[in-house]
């Protein structure tokens, strides 16, 4: 019997591991068995789950196999039991060590969606790809209220946060349009030329290009960013790898990508040339305190210092990274109030797009805006691997339990105990 529970973390958390079509195919392929929690907040009714075969219920309790989406609370979590869902532990964050102790202390299975992956190493199970959807859309309106604001026309005005779109593609339809008008009217010459910088190049980055290409796009190296034409009816963006984003302290010696990874010590940034020519900057990029920050709050201050507006006007942070690589970005923020202005003088944020510093777009739970379509996604990478959760003997040792490989790699916590690949949470839990 698995269990689908309702999320609770935010208001806004709508998606869902499995989606009913999923869940019919596991019932009558598979034998599998779903108790699902009724929620009045999920984008799926709980009526679509009876249709597809599963009952729908108060509570999960009885179920030895509980899945989610996000973090579930420690006072919630019940003992003997197995759960799958994002439990954020794995660089040890303080506020979900509780769960993770309580965990261990019932005698359960953690098993985190982020560490599934295949023989590369890649990730086999994420929302990546929405996130970057739904983070463009609503960076796209954020540009357009901010030149509105500005007394500048464009039909990037149009636009609606990603939240208000009913799917996916109505809001490409939007977009679409606006990249017809810019075809046929141009764009006025305060906003050329329009410049898009996507920093990384992952699932978040692709799911961000794949909204910005709606418009009439042309792709130019970063080191071709300060000769781009003054042109009306064509936008441009780069891609930012890491070794446009560093260089060695070293200069004699060549970039090398592990090493970077490994001694990020021995790397500096070389990110901050590049800014004055962005309009928009689309971050993308893991990051971790080692590693040197993308734009700089002094890179920030210099580039505002002046009388002249710079061309920057948005920075859409998918990451959401509070005081990360963007170190503007001062809090994370919510659908309905996405955004707001850091003003480099002040060191202040104001919500909203006015303001003499760039727009910061912010949202914590930008898969959430596209809900159907983000667990329809999910679902569909998640649901082969759901026989053989179902069917694994977790009295046995791991190795031993039946668990498919790629499950048994992304297993943090079994029968109360860290495996071993994840011991170096000792030192978060016992600090």
């Amino acid at each position: 019997m698995i269990g689908i529970r309702h999320e609770d973390k935010s208001v806004w958390e709508a998606r869902v591991p499995l989606v009913p079509d999923d869940v019919r195919v596991l019932i009558r392929d598979h034998g599998l068995a779903f108790h699902v929690q009724t929620s009045p907040t999920r984008a799926i009714p709980d009526a679509d789950y009876t249709s597809a075969g599963a009952t729908v219920a108060d509570n999960v309790d009885d179920c030895p196999i509980i899945v989610g989406v996000k973090e579930i609370p420690a006072e919630k979590l019940l003992p003997d039991r197995t759960y799958l869902y994002f439990s954020h532990v794995i660089k040890g964050q303080a506020s979900n060590m509780p769960a993770l102790r309580r965990l261990m202390e019932l005698n359960c299975q953690l098993i985190d969606y982020e560490k599934i992956v295949d023989a590369q190493g890649r990730r086999l199970v994420f929302f990546g790809r929405y996130a970057g959807l739904a983070g463009m859309i609503d960076t796209l309106w954020a540009l357009g209220q901010r030149w509105q604001h500005e007394g500048i026309d464009t039909p990037f005005s149009t636009l609606r946060k990603a939240y208000q779109y009913d799917t996916l593609d109505h809001a490409k339809a939007d977009i679409a349009k606006v990249g017809d008008l810019i075809r046929k009217d141009g764009l006025p010459e305060a906003c050329r030329p329009l410049v898009f910088g996507f920093a990384g190049y992952g699932q978040v980055s692709q799911g961000a290009q794949e909204i910005a290409d709606l418009l009439p796009m042309q792709e130019v190296a970063p080191a071709d960013l300060s000769t781009v034409p003054n042109s009306a009816n064509v936008c441009f963006k780069s891609v930012f790898y890491e070794k446009h984003m560093v260089e060695r302290v070293d200069p004699a010696l060549p970039f090398d990508l592990q090493e970077y990874y490994d001694h990020p010590e021995r790397y500096r940034g070389v990110f901050a040339p590049f800014v004055p020519h962005l309009t928009v900057l689309v971050n993308g990029i893991y990051w971790e305190e080692k590693y040197p920050r993308l734009v700089s709050l002094d890179l920030l201050r210099e580039l505002y210092g002046g009388s002249q507006q710079p061309r920057l006007r948005v920075i859409g942070d998918i990451t959401a990274d509070v005081d990360g690589s963007i170190e503007c970005n001062l809090k994370a923020t919510e659908p309905d109030n996405p955004a707001f202005v850091y003003e480099p003088q002040s060191g202040q944020a104001r919500d909203g797009v006015a303001g003499h510093g760039p727009v910061i777009l912010a949202v914590d739970h930008l898969p959430c805006e596209l809900p159907v379509d983000s667990s329809t996604y999910f679902s569909h990478s998640l649901s082969p691997l759901m026989p053989g959760l179902a069917h694994a003997d977790y009295s046995a040792p791991l190795a031993d339990s039946g668990l498919p490989p790629e499950l048994i790699a992304a297993t943090i916590v079994y029968q109360g105990k860290l495996t071993e690949p994840y011991r170096y949470l000792e030192t978060f839990l016992n600090p």
